[in-house]
């Protein structure tokens, strides 16, 4: 007859599940900030999970060496990983602001070390159970504890904590839960501890230098922000789906407002007309009398305001993923300034929804279709940049409409440029590139695609601030270091677009 479960052994189980919780975070969150600070999620989580996987199979491994005193070294092991992984994402974004060209060392270095103290957490907490549970038992109970609490941190951290909380706070609060369970485990064993006064001054000091960052999470990053981005932040929000910061700069730079999605820029105040005019009025102006109209992407609602300079146009709809931006865009007065109001338009319809979801099932054709993604810099947004896409975007058109797609610089990224010309016309879209001088952005592409051929409007609204009549037809000259080059199509099966964007504006940004 086996023995009944100990209090003891119940609090111990119960650790395991808070344990789970906490590790499964700490890799949640370095593979999430290593995917906004490097970009291309895929590669960068791939890299961060297996080596934070192969951090806890070293932790096992050395777990053997812990023969005695293993409630001691429990609970050392628990301080150790609620500084450490607590504290991680607050390292990084300052590393990346501060030393960005260590921030590399230092996201591996810290994964590593956080990875390798989790590892040696479940093997001692099951020889410290086996006391008193048979193995079989013992397996059984602690694999069920475990997987229950990885299980809901991966439903919380995407839904719950990073929305409401932020990657720093959500790391320090679960650097205070495993520093909660050294103090669980400082009273649990309480008689077998050697240093029992020791054990207690270095738990509350964990506890004390956590809830001190917790308190000071907006400081640190406000710190790390003003630093990386140097213009004055006044709006920053971190979504499932990406971090928003939105600057103000004056002085002799007169940037203005400028907007940021994981540290990349989508426009400045001061010449993101240039941008928005030469996005949306080649297709529009050639449209004639445009009615039915849509956005895909453009949450800031610039292009929805040039849609909306065209009498003729009855309704707008904007497809934006991330219900943050149009919120931002919408209800924040100096930013509803900048797109005329736009997004509160009676003619403008907001579904924050996947743009590739809605094409599959929406049955409304446009006249005209507006495709201002940002660049494709991880497979979940070049999916967006694929024949597939370009498939059920041509469904959606009108026999005779127009859709255009923002496509990075045909310059700095040449081959990407062509690769999404090359895709547009694999679907049998007749493709018309045209590009346009941005200083924010530099030389910045742009692709109508049709089922007719495109021509040149013979009038254009009034009030442009840039485009005119007489120098469109330049924007479809393309000199010599632009011109087309040989490119494969970009299919799902594939994403050789991401692979090539990021090889190209690496070289730039090296």
């Amino acid at each position: 007859m086996q023995p009944s479960p100990r209090p003891l052994d119940i609090a111990l189980l119960a650790s395991v599940f808070v344990i789970a919780a906490c590790g499964l975070v700490y890799e949640l969150a370095a593979g999430a900030l290593a995917s906004y600070l490097l970009g291309d999620s895929v590669l960068q989580f791939s890299t961060v999970i297996g080596s934070y996987l192969f951090a806890m199979g070293i932790g096992s491994y050395l777990s053997r060496y812990f023969d005695r005193q293993l409630p001691a070294h429990f609970l050392r092991i628990e301080l150790m990983v609620a500084l450490a992984g607590g504290a991680m994402p607050a390292l990084l974004f300052l590393a990346n602001a501060y030393v960005p060209h260590s921030f590399r060392f230092l996201l591996y270095g810290m994964v590593l070390l956080v990875g390798t103290l989790v590892g040696l957490e479940i093997p001692i907490v099951m020889r410290i159970l086996k006391r008193n549970v048979a193995l079989k038992d013992l397996v059984s109970q602690v694999l069920t504890f475990d997987y229950l609490g990885a299980l809901a941190v991966s439903v919380a951290f995407p839904l719950l904590l990073v929305p409401q909380m932020g990657l720093i706070r959500t790391g320090l609060l679960f650097g205070l839960m495993n520093a909660a369970i050294a103090f669980w485990a400082l009273w649990l064993f309480r008689h077998e501890l050697r240093y029992f006064g020791a054990h207690a001054v270095a738990c509350v000091a964990t506890l004390a230098a956590l809830l001190a960052a917790f308190a000071g999470a907006d400081q640190i990053t406000t710190l790390a922000e003003d630093r990386f981005y140097q213009d004055r932040i006044v709006f920053t929000a971190t979504s499932p789906y990406q971090r928003i910061v939105v600057t103000n700069s004056g002085g002799l730079a007169k940037a203005g407002h400028r907007l940021f999605l994981n540290g990349n820029l989508q426009f400045a105040e001061r010449d993101e007309y240039r941008y928005h005019e030469a996005l949306v009025h080649p297709a529009m102006a050639a449209m004639g009398a445009p009615r039915n109209v849509a956005i895909l992407g453009g949450g800031d609602g610039m292009a929805a305001r040039e849609m909306l300079k065209y009498p003729s146009v009855e309704s707008i709809t904007l497809v934006e993923l991330d219900p943050n931006m149009t919120q931002l865009f919408s209800q924040n007065e100096t930013l509803i300034g900048l797109n005329g109001k736009a997004l509160n338009n009676p003619k403008v319809k907001v579904v924050n929804t996947d743009a590739f979801k809605w094409l599959q099932e929406s049955t409304d054709s446009f006249d005209v279709m507006v495709v201002d993604f940002p660049d494709p810099t991880n497979f979940s947004i070049g999916k967006l940049y694929t024949n597939a896409f370009y498939a059920l975007l041509d469904q959606r058109l009108s026999a005779s409409g127009y859709a255009v797609i923002q496509t990075t610089s045909p310059l700095v990224a040449r081959q990407s440029f062509w690769t999404v010309v090359q895709t547009i016309e694999s679907i049998g879209l007749t493709a018309t590139p045209y590009h346009a001088h941005v200083p924010s952005f530099g030389e910045w592409g742009f692709v109508i695609a049709s089922r007719r051929p495109w021509h040149l409007p013979k009038a254009l609204p009034e009030g442009l601030k840039f485009l005119n009549l007489q120098t469109l037809p330049l924007l479809l000259d393309f000199p010599q270091d632009m011109a087309r080059v040989p490119a494969e199509v970009n299919r799902l099966s594939n994403q050789v677009l991401v692979t090539t964007y990021e090889q190209e504006w690496g070289r730039v940004l090296r």
